[in-house]
């Protein structure tokens, strides 16, 4: 199932939903349907180009995000725990010293800031990874990322089995409900809160969001109007959680 979900997720993104009409274009002219075959193709190069736009990318991950601004961390209030999720730092494989950083690792900053700040007293981290290619779980790998940011290893739990966002959930909340902890701050990316927020409460947890790792940043309209691979990618990542929360509903 999590390989079949990663290749429907392949398909909805722009790119994949772009290279499979192209495919099809492909298919009807070879069957002699080219006047269809020709505005398929016209169709999925638009569909690829309006979502490498930063105009059009930032307009979807702003609808995200824009749920949940910035927040001070003086202005958090305090919990029983700090979740943070998975998806900022990558474990290393078989032979590598240390684990990468993502473009999400602000996640783990931003979490140890809580933790220093006396926002909660224990931290979760949430990840799991593929055995046959990383030597550490992800929970593992940002266990130490936090260790070194000064937060005491008897601090940490590890949740390493999860290896998508509705697991991390499920098995969080088996572990919070062990130690009898209810009331949570949950950490993760801003266009990424929405979904894990209420998967977290399905499992009757009390979320407090803090949302970091915030992407759209304004720039000059000549910027927004040229197409950019950042940019494709960014809104596939933001369509994948608008249609990820659609389909949990």
């Amino acid at each position: 199932m999590f390989v079949v979900s990663k290749f429907a997720i392949a398909l909805i993104s722009p790119l994949g939903a772009s290279l499979f009409g192209g495919l099809l274009a492909l298919l009807l002219a070879l069957v002699g349907r080219k006047r269809l075959a020709f505005w398929l193709g016209i169709l999925a190069l638009i569909w690829l180009w309006f979502w490498s736009l930063p105009a059009a990318s930032n307009w979807v991950r702003g609808y995200l995000e824009d749920q949940h601004p910035p927040t001070a961390v003086h202005e958090v209030p305090q919990a029983e725990a700090i979740v943070v999720l998975g998806g900022g730092v990558s474990p290393g494989g078989y032979g590598d010293l240390y684990p990468n950083l993502e473009s999400g690792s602000d996640r783990v900053w931003h979490a140890a800031r809580l933790f220093h700040a006396s926002k909660a007293p224990l931290v979760l981290l949430t990840g799991g990874s593929d055995p046959s290619h990383s030597a550490t779980s992800e929970a593992e790998a940002m266990g130490q990322f936090m260790r070194d940011l000064g937060v005491p290893g008897q601090a940490l739990v590890l949740e390493n089995r999860s290896r998508n966002t509705s697991q991390n959930a499920e098995y969080s909340a088996d572990i919070l409900a062990e130690q009898g902890i209810n009331r949570i701050l949950l950490v993760t990316s801003a266009y990424h809160m929405p979904r894990a927020k209420g998967l977290f409460e399905a499992h009757g947890l009390q979320v407090i969001p803090v949302a970091t790792d915030h992407e759209v940043l304004s720039g000059p309209l000549w910027r927004n109007l040229l197409p950019e691979t950042s940019a494709l990618d960014g809104s596939s990542r933001a369509i994948k959680e608008i249609v990820g929360r659609l389909a949990g509903r």
